[in-house]
């Protein structure tokens, strides 16, 4: 029996969904979605004012109802079957999962899936059926719909046969002019420094790495002409398994990083000091010195590339790759950032309400198929990248491949 078949039938949505927060990353393309598909939106922020401010800036005005975000209140306003969508910062999520699960509602949101969370997912499941929709928005989120559609591919194209795979997965939220720092910030950006502090794990020439410090394993790459800076982020391992990897093929590379624009690593010298030195308040104060210093202001437009890509070779010359490449850069009425981040995890919204998921823990799509849904969805909203696919034919008897 098969993963989907297996898996438990949620409990009915009820057609009501609490958008939690109105940050950068709620963007017109995600939250007009919901407005379309769901009976009822209420967007949740720190005052009903700002709340309806945004729907205004948005162009919602009216298809959705403004709250100020107060824990009676929502939980006051949350019902069996409603979806609480979480676009606030991740320490917030265990706090709104365990809310959803005391009225039996629905959760979702576009960060990593902690250990907390998925017990608590699990948990939630046991108790009242419900669904618990996690990395559902760019990296990760869209990052993982084109990895499992890759696989999907390439077993397709390889059957069972033994080969050796390269796969890499690399995402960068950027600037579309970077300047002389190779970036420009739109807040604050302790996340993204406290992330060059924690090690990352990965397989490069056919061995397990750990790098302490992630920018000492910086190398350049080249996507469509263009030169960018990557290297690996957190722990790549897990994807292998996620991903449907299969034990037949041999890995020289797995590495999920993040992407830069060229000449970063030189101009973060001063970055990278400071977080390698391990203080605490002294990278928070570097953050809001870097936002100062290199803001990001209306005319300089956010761009994000993705690029997830994987190849395949056997003993005999026979060689596959298939790669998919998303550049997007924003707009005046919508930021990149916003139309990936929320378009993804409206659309999961989306097969919530329609009950296509099954009660507990989603990460994205973790089928092909699921993964096909939502790509096909995405790409009808130029959100699914390039696809290129090319394909070498086996070395004739007696020549070396």
């Amino acid at each position: 029996m098969s993963a989907e078949l297996a898996a438990p039938a949620a409990a009915p949505a009820s057609g009501t969904v609490h958008w939690i927060g109105a940050g950068a990353s709620t963007g017109r393309s995600g939250l007009s979605l919901v407005c379309e598909r769901a009976r009822r939106v209420v967007l949740w922020d720190r005052t009903a004012e700002r709340a309806a401010a945004r729907l205004a800036a948005l162009g919602l005005a009216g298809r959705a109802e403004a709250r100020a975000l107060t824990p009676g209140a929502l939980a006051a306003e949350t019902g069996a079957g409603d979806v609480l969508v979480s676009m606030l910062p991740a320490a917030e999520h265990p706090l709104l999962l365990g809310l959803a699960a005391d009225r039996a509602a629905h959760f979702a949101c576009t960060g990593h899936t902690s250990t907390e969370l998925a017990g608590q997912a699990r948990r939630a499941a046991a108790r009242s059926r419900t669904v618990t929709l996690t990395e559902a928005g760019l990296d990760p989120g869209l990052d993982h719909l084109m990895a499992h559609d890759l696989v999907a591919r390439a077993r397709e194209a390889f059957g069972p046969s033994p080969a050796t795979a390269v796969f890499t997965s690399h995402c960068g939220g950027l600037t579309a002019d970077p300047g002389p720092f190779r970036h420009r910030f739109g807040r604050a950006p302790y996340g993204v420094l406290a992330a060059l502090g924690k090690p990352a794990r990965y397989i490069d020439g056919c061995a397990e790495l750990t790098v302490s410090r992630p920018w000492e394993a910086t190398a350049p790459l080249t996507l469509a002409g263009e030169e960018f800076e990557a290297h690996p982020h957190h722990d790549s391992l897990p994807f292998v398994a996620r991903y449907g990897i299969p034990y037949y093929w041999h890995l020289d590379t797995f590495v999920r990083g993040a992407l830069r624009s060229s000449g970063w690593r030189a101009a973060w010298k001063e970055v990278f000091e400071t977080v390698a030195a391990g203080d605490e308040e002294a990278v928070r104060a570097l953050a809001r010195e870097l936002a100062a210093r290199h803001p990001a202001g209306p005319a300089d437009p956010d761009r994000v590339v993705l690029s997830v890509s994987l190849e395949l070779r056997t003993r005999t010359g026979e060689r596959w790759r298939g790669s998919r490449l998303l550049d997007l850069t924003g707009g005046p009425g919508e930021s990149a950032l916003a139309r990936c981040v929320s378009l993804t995890v409206a659309y999961g919204v989306t097969r919530i309400l329609a009950g296509a998921l099954p009660a507990g823990l989603n990460r994205a799509a973790e089928t092909p198929r699921e993964a096909s849904r939502w790509l096909s969805f995405l790409g009808a909203h130029g959100l699914a990248g390039h696809y290129e696919e090319t394909t070498t034919a086996p070395a004739p008897a007696g020549v070396p491949a």
